[in-house]
Formats: C-alpha cells, structure tokens, sequence
C-alpha cells in the first residue's frame, strides 16, 4: 500500500538511539548500542516481537572467556541461522558522555539467539588469520553461495580517522579473517554507506567520502561530502561494476541524491533505500535530512503461479494468481482453443510470441512523487518523456520512471480489476516497463501514518466458511462428468485485532510447460464411487494430442492488471501485421490497446491462460499454462458457502445452491480426494471417491472416510473436497474446497 503507518507499541520501549545495530530475524527484531540520550553509549540489547509489537530488554549471558561488548555506536551487528554477529564500533574512553574520547573497535562477537524469541548469550569466537583494522560506520554482510561453499561475512569500509574502502572476509565455518583480491574499480573510501545483499551481489551505496577527486586523503581533518554513488560486488567473482558514479550529473533529478547515515533494506530482489543526510563537508548546519524513498528493481519478477480459476459463466472467467513480491502490474494473455481470425488494417506494433512487452532481464530504480524520480545502471536508459539518455560504463541499460505515473499508472487496471482500453498506452510510459539489460530505480508513493493491524493466515479452523463466487467450467454430458476445481475463499477474524484470511489455493485443468508442443489435450479425472455402472465412474473423454507448431501458436493480451486477479471476458485481438512477424520478434514496443478491436468469449470453449509478472526492469516470465472452459448453457452453477466444521470423530460439509440453477436440483454430489496408485504416477491428477449424494445440503465425513483421504501439497497442505449440483440436464461445474491442515503426517494403511 506504500503506507507508513505508527505501530502502537508496548513493553520495554527502548531509547531513541542512532548508530544502532538492527537485525529481522522472521517477525522479531533485535536492536543493541548505539548512541541514546544525552550523547551517552549504549551495549543494551532489546528484542521487538513486530507480530505483538511488543518491545523486551533482554540479558544475555556474559562470554565465558572475556567481557561482555561495551557501549558502542557505528558498529556492524548481521544474522545468520540463529547467531549475530558483532564487529568493531566506536567507544568513549570518557565516563563522562560530555568528554568524548573516540576509541575505534576491532573486536568481535557472536551471540546465539532462542528459537522464536530470547537469546542465550555472547561468546568470543576464536578467529584465525589477522583481523580487520579498528573502525566504525562500516557495513557488514553474510553471504552463502546455494551449490557450494561456507557463508562468509563481508565488511567493506568505515572510519578510523580517515576513510576506508578496503574488504575482508571472514569464513564463518573455520572463523578465518582474509583479504580478498577483487577485480573491477573499487569504490571510494567511505563511511556511514549502506551494502545489501541481492542473489550473489552486494550492493553499496552513498556514504561520506574524501572531498578530493582522487579520494586519497588520509588526514583526519580532510574535507569529505556525502555521495550518491552506487556499485556492486559481485561476491562469487569478486569483481567490482560501478552503477553509478561520484561525479555524474543529474539535472533531471533521475536519481537518489547524494546522502549518508541513511538506511536500506532488500525485499526480494527490490532494494529500498530511505532518508539519510545530504549535506556537504561536516558541518552539521550544513546537513538537510531527506525524506524521500526509493527503490531499486535488481531483476525482471518471477514467473508467477498457474492461473486459478475462481468462477466461469458461459461468456467469462473469474480468474486469480498467487502474487508475486514488488511488482507493479501482470500481463495476463489467453490462447483460444478454437483459432482467432486476425484483424486486418488496425495499426499497431509488432508484438512478441511470448509476450506483448519485453521480456528482457534488468533493473529498474524508482523514486517517490514527493522528491525524486528513479536511480539507473550502467549505460542507463531513462524513460522520461523528453528526456535524453545518460550514458555510463559497463553497457547496461536502465529503465527510468516517476512515481507519479506509477502511482496513476495510467490506469493498470480499472477499480473492479476489468481491464480497461487505458490499461496502458505505453508500457514504457507507465513504469519503466521498457526492456532493460540494468537496474532501474523510481520513487516509491507513501501515505500518512495510520493505526496498524496484524494479518495472519489460519491454517486449521475448527469452523471454515467458504464462500465461492460462483461456478467452475466442465465438460458436461448425460453419461460422463468432468469434475473441475474452484477457488474458495474464507474470512474470518482472531484475536488482537487482526484480520485472518484463508485462501485456498487452486489447481486448474491441466498444467502444461510453456515450452509444450502439442495442442491441448482434456485431462481425465477419475471419480470412483465404489459402485457399478455409475456415470460418476466413468473417464472424462479426451482427445488425441494433435501436433501444433510453436510458431502457429498466438497468445493475445488480456491486458495488465494492477493486482494478481482478473475478470475476463474479452481480449484484444491483434492486427494480421503484427502477428506475421510474432515469431520474427524479440522485443517490439507494445500496442496501444486503444486501438485494437476486442473479442468477446464463447460458451463451451477451452481457452488457456498465462501470467507474467513485470516491474521496472521488464516482464518476467510466463507461468504454467492453465485451461479452462467456459459454462454450457443450461447446467447448473457450483454450489457456494461451503462450510467445513470438525468434530471429534468426523466433519461435518455443509453448502449453499447454486446462484444459477438453471432448473430444478434434482441432487447434490460431494467428493472427497482419495489416494491411489495413480497419483504417484501423475500428482497433479487427483483421484476423487463419492461420499455423499442426495438433495439434503450438507453431509457427514467419517473418521475412515478421512483416513483414506489424499493430502495434497501443491501449495499448503490440505485435504480436498469437491460438491456439484444436478439438474435436469445433467451435473454442473464443481466447487472446490481445500482444507488446510497445517503440519500433517500421513500415514498409509
């Protein structure tokens, strides 16, 4: 929501404080020294639970062969597993906090931390090789390749009377201290920087360095002004690559500022960088506190989820994804299982096969509306209107956008998330969306501060309220049933004041690799009511897998979408132009959907889907392909409110009719998701029983029912239930219920 809100806080409440150490561990925070009240040093240690907000001081337990740390400020405190560690700092040799007499730090502790709250206490571990030199204000990182190697802790500059740029490496497994060789041009000495650590690279911005151009000044007395250079250290190569440099210009006020004594923080792979001082030399009455926020998009999204049906009519899809962390907006597309007539004579431009914008990786630096407009990378490219580009070593791009457009984006979606004729005029117009081989950085809009909530997920109730919207596809016959899945949905509210919301993931038809080469092919799900001669028996029909070259393929743009749901009931077809060279294209500029016709949905027609995420590098790529199928007129709609409520011996299913009966319900099926042999040949077809059939709308599933049941862990765990409805024309589309059952042993008779 991009906004700031003022928690209401409880417990121990710490001190203000500055030049503190700060570490996350899950929902707790951990917080030591620093510089408190009336210029005094600090070594307390308090413990912040941000689920309950509530602050604790914590004692730990002394080293067993040393001293506890002493009150320090400017020092590095990082988390890795269940330990943090220490480095360095300034003390006061003074008792008296007004006399201060600066002692720069070189030593080094560790502190264990209690799982979910608490902490054991300091030691001293005993290192090997020759220590870093005393310093503070430094930045310290822990980093661990995924295939090999130990995690290694990595300092990179700080102050010790003059500033440093030198790096050491500490392997936390053997406890040895080294100098790495780097390659590339390290940054300039500095201090009072930011370093984050981003898949295998650690980011370094601002700071206060030496005023001189050369950066060689060694007196403690030198001039020195604050930066807003940006490099990177690429820690499997150890190769510096400078981003942007300490003496680029920046008239169009494209990038962060120059600052120091701000702070930083990775989500993902998105870099957030707040506040800091901007001020020049080291006069305090020269320093302005900033108040902008930015960040920066280091790689284009991941592919998110399958597209999860949610309700289908005759004429349109209901349609949600899991979302995907820091993205603007989606790309939804559709493939017709019936061909699509191209459109001729409309203009537009040429669109790629896979997909409407550019799919290229890069990195994208974004600015809130209130200051600045964005960060870039090398060989940056900013997406200003009238804007030229900046042009800076290493040949990476950057795509460059306001805030303010993100924030209107041009309407990336319409309120009731339908897309728009406005969806986008320009992908690049609206958030940088533009291919881009580089970082690329915009303003990030916040609002005023509000009270705050707590938000949960429950993943068992004794009592669940399901309540899906509507119906899901099938293939519907007098003597055949394909039973489909649904999203379901379910509210409620626990203690604290916070909101818990359950939602149950979906499965969908079929799932298919985007790479797949033959046409599409109806799955068959198998509904074993343990009797003879029952339609519900028998196999969905399915047809032969008809060959289909990549390059006939053509996905058409449903449009972009703001958040990670959709209703659809029309896309926009392209013009014959556009897709003769579909397969020729790598990365075209995206039509302006304004001008293309749309194509209404048809009932009774399979249709496959796709998403992709995009943020200001780019798109990223495509999840699975999902397929769907709109409603036959006639047949009944899904059941609703589907209520799940336990008992000691059994649960009890109740239900709501269809809202579109379409007839008299003859009678209602419930499903439960067995275990089989043939689910371990295709997980993801599941294996149904009948429990119940009858016109009552609930019924009871027994202990041994239960203990046949299949636990499906496509995302959570859960039990899977499905209920349809019959009228005169035959069974409707199926309600997918998923109970979730947290952690679960499952046992085999």
């Amino acid at each position: 929501t991009n906004q700031w809100f003022l928690p209401a806080v409880r417990g121990d409440i710490p001190p203000g404080c500055a030049a503190h150490g700060f570490v996350c561990d899950g929902t707790r925070i951990l917080v030591f020294g620093g510089m408190v009240e009336y210029g005094r040093y600090s070594n307390d240690l308090y413990e912040l639970q941000a689920s309950r907000w509530l602050w604790k001081k914590v004692k730990p337990q002394a080293p067993s062969n040393g001293s506890p740390p002493c009150p320090r400020l400017g020092h590095s405190f990082s988390l890795y597993g269940n330990k943090c560690y220490l480095f360095g700092g300034l003390a006061n040799e003074s008792e008296d906090s007004n006399n201060n007499v600066p002692r720069y730090l070189n030593d080094f502790y560790e502190l264990e931390l209690q799982h979910g709250s608490g902490v054991v206490g300091w030691s001293i571990p005993v290192t090997k090789g020759i220590l870093p030199s005393p310093r503070e204000s430094h930045t310290a990182i822990v980093y661990c390749r995924k295939d090999v190697g130990s995690p290694k802790m990595y300092i990179f500059g700080g102050m010790c009377g003059c500033r440093l740029n030198d790096l050491w490496e500490l392997d936390i497994e053997t406890m040895t201290w080294s100098r790495p060789e780097t390659k590339g041009t390290v940054p300039l000495p500095r201090s009072l920087h930011t370093a984050n650590v981003i898949g295998n690279k650690m980011y370094v911005f601002g700071g206060w360095v030496p005023q001189s151009a050369g950066g060689e000044i060694s007196a403690p007395d030198g001039e020195w002004k604050c930066t807003g250079s940006f490099s990177y250290l690429n820690l499997d190569t150890t190769e510096w690559i400078g981003l942007i440099s300490d003496c680029q210009e920046d008239k169009s006020n494209s990038l962060p500022g120059p600052r120091a004594g701000h702070c930083a923080v990775a989500v993902g792979t998105r870099l957030y960088i707040w506040s800091g001082r901007d001020g020049y030399r080291k006069a305090w009455n020269n320093q302005v506190c900033c108040k902008d926020l930015w960040y920066l998009d280091t790689e284009r999204p991941l592919a998110p989820s399958q597209v999860q049906l949610v309700r289908a009519t005759t004429n349109s899809f209901q349609l949600k994804w899991d979302e995907v962390p820091t993205v603007e907006g989606y790309l939804l597309q559709l493939h017709a299982d019936s061909p699509v007539p191209p459109v001729a004579g409309i203009p537009g431009s040429g669109v790629p096969e896979t997909s409407v914008l550019s799919s290229q990786g890069g990195c994208s630096l974004h600015q809130s509306p209130q200051s600045l407009p964005s960060v870039p990378y090398p060989e940056m490219k900013v997406d200003h209107p009238s804007q030229t580009n900046n042009l800076v070593p290493n040949n990476v791009q950057v795509a460059l956008s306001s805030s303010s457009k993100v924030e209107g984006k041009e309407k990336v979606a319409a309120p009731e998330n339908k897309v728009t004729q406005e969806t986008m005029k320009n992908h690049t117009d609206a958030t940088g969306f533009k291919e881009s081989n580089a970082p690329s950085l915009l303003p990030v809009c916040t609002s005023s501060a509000q009270t705050s909530a707590n938000v949960g997920e429950l993943h068992d109730l004794d009592k669940q309220s399901v309540n899906p919207d509507a119906s899901v596809s099938s293939t519907v016959s007098s003597t055949q049933t394909m039973v489909t899945q649904q999203a379901v949905k379910t509210e409620s509210s626990s203690t604290n004041g916070a909101v818990v919301k359950d939602e149950t993931s979906l499965t969908t038809f079929n799932s298919k690799s985007e790479a797949a080469e033959t046409a599409y092919v109806m799955p068959s799900t198998r509904v074993n009511t343990g009797q003879t001669n029952d339609s519900h028996s028998s196999r969905a029909p399915s047809r032969p897998p008809a060959p289909v070259k990549t390059r006939d393929r053509r996905w058409y743009d449903v449009g972009i979408f703001k958040n990670n749901s959709a209703v659809v009931s029309q896309f926009y077809l392209l013009p014959e132009e556009t897709l003769n060279i579909n397969s020729k294209t790598e990365g075209a500029d995206v039509p302006d959907y304004r001008l293309l016709k749309k194509q209404d949905l048809f009932p009774g027609t399979v249709y496959r889907f796709r998403v992709a995420a995009i943020n200001g590098c780019g798109v990223g790529p495509f999840s699975k392909i999902s397929e769907f199928k709109t409603c036959i007129p006639g047949f009944p709609g899904a059941p609703s409110t589907v209520k799940i409520t336990k008992s000691v011996d059994c649960i009890h299913l109740s239900w709501e009719p269809p809202a579109s009966p379409s007839g008299n319900i003859l009678e209602y099926s419930a499903y439960l998701a067995i275990r089989s042999t043939q689910l371990q040949e295709n997980p993801s077809q599941l294996v149904f029983m009948r429990i119940y059939c009858g016109l009552k709308t609930s019924c009871i599933v027994t202990a041994a029912q239960l203990s046949n049941a299949h636990v499906d862990y496509t995302s959570r765990p859960a039990i899977v239930f499905r209920i349809s409805a019959k009228n005169e024309r035959g069974y409707g589309p199926a309600t997918q219920v998923r109970w979730l059952q947290g952690k679960v042993t499952v046992t085999h008779s």
